[in-house]
């Protein structure tokens, strides 16, 4: 039976269509249609903007009271969300981000990706967009000028990483749209132009970054405490404590450690887990080559898993069935979910997106990840939240997005998998351990390095002895581990929010089959809440 929206639902779906028309590439990546002729205002104008938009949300909800269940969560999610985003604003972290996986550089360009390509009018859309580029290349260019200014000035890794990848981007642009639209000359034309003119944009970006923005950059990678337990808040929705948090992680490490050394004898006796990783690279039962079969695998492997898990470990129902796998255009590195769009037009899409030179990939390695992407990860989650609109808000739905909670669950999810016997084979078993030891390495070191925590050698977390600890961590590629450390260094409080939500997830889990729900009533009632702030969550579980 379909819910009676409510005051509260109004406040929070005016506030959701504010954050669409302001952040339009937002809009694109939560499936909000409406905005995608539109690129977001990275400039100081239109970060303060938003931040204006959250505190005027929060006063109105002062004069709203709840009237069910369902509102007084929403109330929570609200003020706990837009609080931190004011927060984060108060603080001027909002103002220029720059880092090399999620900052206005990337996302401006990646938004493309998510866009129809089908037809004419596909194309004249992307066409409107990408004449907004130029101007909005420039106001993130003001941003990142006048952040120098300040105590938040980026760091020199991350300003350095950007002039190179602004370059790369500049490419991508130049390409766009070739073969496009091939009946159509006078479109054809305008892509040609527009495509160039974005392409221009970020070669002055690059010029910028490189001339105005590397000679004042601060040289220090790490943040801060006081700013870390701002960030760590906004990716989790939670204020944790930051040293019981980096004792947590290093004991999670050895507990991972230990179950590898006991699979590694398994497989290999006598072998460490080093040269387990490495053997197991070498068995051509796990060697896929090329990205069209690494494409077809991962398909395969999702559609199995969904077909499986259907209507035995949880609700699969209709639109959701759908995930498609997809190798990304970008060649950034990095596998990452895009949830469905409000409409189900567009599917939920599992991304690949494969370094240059990089063209051989190991399963062992991966199957845990399409698990994490997809289902019972990412895709259920996000997309589960997408059908309950006869029962939550559009922003509970499609706006309400946590770091902690979604990794946090994708984390748990790749868990489950192993417990359900997905990865029995000692090999996929050891890649899943392999993904958590990474995890747990990652709050180790982003706690660390940012806090100015003393490492387990005794000395000081800086970069170097950050790489040092995660390639002895990790069995990635050189160059991918690289990308991930600057990713660290550039993005504080994200990484671990990961495994951080996984152990919370865990706890809930743990909380409910003590009160006596079974497993997948727990997974209905937690995913059917949609997306929440990790506090949130945990009350709202309980309250039920």
């Amino acid at each position: 039976m379909a819910r009676n929206a409510t005051p509260i639902d109004a406040v929070a779906e005016r506030y959701l269509d504010t954050y669409a028309r302001l952040d339009p590439c937002a809009a694109t990546e939560l499936g909000i249609t409406g905005h995608d002729h539109e690129v977001t205002d990275y400039s100081p104008q239109g970060v303060t903007a938003r931040a204006e938009a959250a505190r005027a949300t929060l006063a109105e909800l002062d004069g709203v009271e709840p009237v069910d269940d369902v509102d007084v969560v929403t109330v929570a999610a609200l003020r706990e969300r837009l609080g931190a985003i004011v927060d984060v604003h108060e603080a001027g972290l909002d103002l220029g981000e720059l880092n090399v996986i999620a900052s206005p550089l990337q996302t401006m360009r990646d938004v493309f990706d998510l866009m129809a390509t089908d037809t004419d009018d596909d194309w004249a859309l992307i066409s409107a967009r990408l004449a907004k580029v130029p101007e909005r290349a420039a106001g993130y260019g003001q941003a990142l000028r006048e952040t120098i200014a300040t105590d938040h000035a980026p760091a020199v890794r991350q300003v350095t990483r950007g002039v190179i990848q602004s370059r790369q981007i500049a490419e991508l642009f130049a390409e766009m749209g070739t073969g496009a639209a091939p009946g159509n000359p006078r479109l054809q034309a305008e892509l040609r132009r527009r495509a160039d003119a974005a392409a221009d944009a970020y070669r002055r970006l690059g010029d910028v970054l490189r001339e105005d923005i590397a000679p004042r950059s601060r040289e220090a990678d790490a943040c801060g405490r006081d700013t870390y337990r701002l960030m760590s808040r906004l990716f989790l929705g939670s204020a944790i404590d930051l040293d019981e948090a980096y004792e947590w992680g290093l004991e999670l490490l050895d507990a991972v450690v230990a179950e590898q050394e006991s699979i590694a004898q398994q497989l290999y006796p006598g072998a460490t887990v080093a040269e387990t990783l490495h053997r197991l690279d070498e068995e051509s039962r796990y060697v896929i080559s090329g990205t069209d079969a690494l494409q077809a695998w991962m398909q395969d492997l999702s559609d199995r898993a969904v077909d499986a898990l259907a209507g035995t470990h949880f609700d699969i129902d209709g639109p959701l069935r759908t995930l498609e796998c997809r190798i990304a255009p970008t060649q950034t590195g990095g596998i990452y979910y895009t949830g469905p769009s409000e409409d189900w037009s567009r599917p939920g899409r599992m991304w690949w997106s494969v370094p240059p030179g990089v063209d051989t990939f190991h399963t062992w390695q991966e199957t845990t990840t399409v698990f994490h992407e997809g289902v019972p990860g990412h895709h259920l989650q996000i997309g589960r939240a997408v059908a309950q609109a006869e029962q939550l808000n559009r922003w509970r739905r499609l706006g309400c997005w946590v770091s902690g909670h979604g990794e946090g669950w994708a984390l748990y999810a790749e868990r489950l998998m192993a417990e359900l016997g997905w990865l029995d084979d000692p090999g996929d078993r050891m890649g899943m351990l392999d993904a958590q030891r990474f995890r747990a390495a990652r709050v180790v070191l982003d706690i660390g390095v940012h806090c100015g925590l003393t490492a387990p050698d005794g000395e000081v977390w800086d970069a170097e002895r950050a790489w040092n600890f995660l390639t002895s961590h990790s069995a990635m590629a050189e160059e991918n581990l690289r990308f991930e450390l600057d990713r660290y260094l550039g993005w504080p409080g994200q990484a671990p929010s990961y495994a951080i939500g996984q152990r919370i997830w865990h706890e809930l889990r743990d909380d409910a089959l003590r009160r006596g729900s079974p497993l997948r009533e727990f997974h209905t009632r937690a995913l059917d809440l949609g997306g929440l702030p990790l506090d949130v969550l945990r009350s709202a579980l309980s309250d039920s």
